[in-house]
C-alpha cells in the first residue's frame, strides 16, 4: 500500500480525538450561543441609549404610579363638531398627568377648524386640552385667522372646539369684513365670525362693507 502523503496525514491528525478539530467544535458550541445573546442584548437595549429614537418605557405595572401618564412629541387630536364639520389640534407637546384627569398640558398649539367657507386657524404657546369634552384653555397670546380677512389677537381664551365658541379674559382687538375692533374682553362665534365686545368696546366700519 501507497504511504498516505502529507496532505492525507494532516487530515488524519486534524480528525482524531483532542485534535483542533475538536477544540474549534467545543469551543463554536459555547461561543456561538454567547455572541448571539450579547448581540440580542445590544438590539434591546441600543434603543434605550440617549441618543435613541424611543423616548420613553410603558410598564402595565407601573403606568398608575408613574408621574406622568403620557408624554407625547408632536401630538396630534382629530374630531368634528356639533355640525359635522372636523377639526384639529396640534401640539409641539402634549403631556397627560393621569389616566384619571381628561386634562392634557399642551405647548406649541396649533388648531384648524374646516368650515364651507374656508379654515379657521388658531395659533397659541400653551393650554390645557379637555379631551372628555373637547374644549381648551389657553393661557397667555392668542392670535386667531379666518377666511374674508377675519383675524383677531387676544390672550387668556377658553375654545369650545365643538361649539366653535371662544371667550376671552383678556383684551381683544382685531379685524373682519365690516370693520376693525377693540374691547377689554370678547366673545366670539369662531363658525360665524361674529363678534361681541364687551367693556372699552371701540369698533371702526369700512365703508360700504356691508352692501
Amino acid at each position: 500500500m501507497a504511504n498516505p502523503s502529507g496532505r492525507d496525514r494532516f487530515v488524519q491528525r486534524w480528525a482524531e480525538p483532542g485534535s483542533g478539530h475538536d477544540k474549534i467544535i467545543r469551543w463554536t458550541k459555547i461561543g456561538l450561543p454567547a455572541a448571539v445573546g450579547v448581540l440580542l442584548a445590544i438590539l434591546t437595549l441600543a434603543p434605550l441609549d440617549k441618543k435613541g429614537d424611543v423616548s420613553f418605557i410603558l410598564d402595565k405595572n407601573k403606568v398608575d404610579s408613574a408621574p406622568e401618564r403620557m408624554r407625547v412629541e408632536a401630538a396630534r387630536y382629530t374630531g368634528t363638531d356639533d355640525k359635522g364639520q372636523m377639526f384639529e389640534l396640534v401640539a409641539n407637546r402634549a403631556i397627560q398627568r393621569s389616566s384619571d384627569n381628561p386634562l392634557v398640558d399642551i405647548s406649541g398649539m396649533f388648531a384648524r377648524l374646516n368650515q364651507t367657507q374656508g379654515p379657521v386657524l388658531i395659533a397659541a404657546d400653551k393650554g390645557r386640552y379637555n379631551i372628555d369634552t373637547q374644549q381648551v384653555a389657553i393661557d397667555g397670546r392668542v392670535k386667531v385667522a379666518g377666511t374674508d380677512g377675519f383675524r383677531l389677537n387676544t390672550s387668556n381664551v377658553h375654545v369650545d372646539l365643538k361649539q366653535r365658541q371662544l371667550a376671552s379674559q383678556g383684551p381683544a382687538e382685531g379685524g373682519m369684513r365690516l370693520g376693525e375692533f377693540r374691547a377689554n374682553r370678547i366673545q366670539a362665534d369662531l363658525g360665524e365670525h361674529k363678534v361681541v365686545l364687551d367693556g372699552g368696546a371701540r369698533l371702526k366700519i369700512v365703508q360700504g362693507a356691508v352692501r
